[in-house]
């Protein structure tokens, strides 16, 4: 039953950020929106470290722990040095983002998701001692977080034209990215 819960958790969370790329690289693209790109990274990221929760729930007595935590912590770095690359160089040349309705709305549904999916990993992944689920659900939950403060930069610069709100606002994230991404490769079996 748990394990079944797991599984449907992570399926949720993969069929949310297939739909959640096509939508934000769209609105991304239109709004030419460094946070909104990052964010559909982000989704990239989160369907890879999904992928791998289940690849490892669907067999836990296969030692694949180790490995999948490692993928989990390069997806979390990866994440975090994309974002910081991309808010640099639109800080750098000044780019101005356009407002997006679009990524607006999609980002203050993604949050209120994300955050309810993240908590039933971290419970699930309590219930069945599995470090695989509790560390992806950390994902999700940065991946809440990261919605919440694209969510507020694309408000700021829609309501008052602060274009560097952001690229600032995919910058929130980059330190909880490299922590999470650093313990996940640090933590043994």
């Amino acid at each position: 039953m748990l394990l079944r819960r797991g599984l449907a958790l992570e399926y949720t969370t993969l069929g949310w950020n297939v739909v959640g790329t096509v939508v934000v690289i769209a609105a991304a693209l239109n709004a030419r929106s460094v946070a909104l790109a990052g964010f559909g990274l982000d989704s990239l990221i989160e369907i890879g470290a999904s992928t791998v929760v289940v690849w490892q729930l669907k067999d836990t007595a296969a030692n694949r722990e180790r490995r999948a935590l490692r993928l989990i912590g390069i997806a979390f770095i990866a994440l975090a040095i994309y974002i910081a690359g991309q808010a640099t160089y639109t800080l750098i040349t000044t780019s101005r983002p356009e407002h997006s309705t679009l990524g607006i709305a999609w980002t203050a549904v993604t949050c209120a998701v994300m955050l309810a999916l993240a908590a039933g990993k971290a419970r699930t992944g309590k219930a069945l001692d599995n470090r695989i689920l509790q560390t992806e659900g950390r994902v999700t939950l940065i991946d809440a977080y990261l919605a919440a403060a694209v969510l507020l930069g694309l408000l700021a610069n829609g309501a008052l034209d602060w274009w560097w709100a952001d690229p600032l606002a995919g910058l929130v994230i980059v330190y909880y990215g490299l922590r999470e991404g650093l313990q996940a490769l640090r933590t043994r079996p």
